[in-house]
């Protein structure tokens, strides 16, 4: 009984699932999963919507402007650069779960800190898109874009853009204050104490899929 009892004790205290896959990553998968068909279930919406419609507004002549250049020639460039901010702050991620393999607190410090701001570069970067759509008379319930082939566009382009970017952003958001308190964690070397760095991780899984669905987004709205 008391071998059953320090298994079933290990087995909720970072032990091995029945997958071998410790406990917390594994629910972290679960939650990833779940939270994928909430995307999922938006964005078939949306397509269904899109190409269920004879026209819809032109996205290089939507989003073709830059903070301080105002509009420019070069369609999609400013959310070309806040993809980019949001791929290198995957990259430095990786960074971050790999110096948290070798122990090494102070790499671990560094990469996690260029990742929180790589979250709050792209935050910023959407803030001022909306703010920017937003003077144009976009928001939910008004779309003053016209279709590409010059007839009036319902509200349904708005209406699904401010919800899913929104819905994404607030994940970028959350996933920046996760990494804030992973970040204060490490500092304080709870990490060290405990003899591993698996909530890095799990922090990880949760910042590459919020990096994966924008790949999504961007494709859906930004490109058709």
């Amino acid at each position: 009984m008391a071998q059953v009892a320090t298994a079933n004790q290990g087995m909720w205290t970072g032990g091995k699932s029945p997958f071998k896959v410790e406990y917390g990553k594994l629910m972290m998968w679960y939650f990833l999963m779940s939270d994928a068909f909430t995307f999922g279930a938006f964005l078939i919406s949306y397509g269904t919507i899109r190409f269920s419609t004879n026209s819809w507004p032109d996205p290089n002549h939507v989003f073709r402007s830059f903070p301080i250049v105002g509009e420019m020639h070069i369609p999609l460039a400013f959310v070309s650069l806040m993809t980019f901010i949001l791929i290198m702050s995957s990259v430095t991620m990786v960074l971050a779960v790999g110096a948290g393999h070798e122990m090494n607190r102070k790499e671990v410090l560094k990469w996690l800190g260029w990742t929180i701001l790589g979250g709050i570069a792209f935050l910023s970067c959407q803030a001022w898109e909306w703010t920017h759509l937003y003077h144009e008379g976009a928001w939910w319930g008004h779309n003053p874009f016209m279709n590409i082939d010059g007839t009036m566009s319902s509200t349904n382009f708005t209406n699904f853009f401010f919800t899913i970017t929104g819905f994404h952003g607030f994940h970028v958001l959350s996933g920046v204050v996760i990494n804030i308190i992973m970040f204060i964690m490490t500092y304080k070397g709870v990490f060290d104490r405990r003899g591993h760095y698996l909530m890095i991780e799990k922090a990880g899984l949760y910042w590459h899929f919020v990096d994966l669905v924008w790949v999504f987004v961007f494709t859906c709205f930004y490109l058709f």
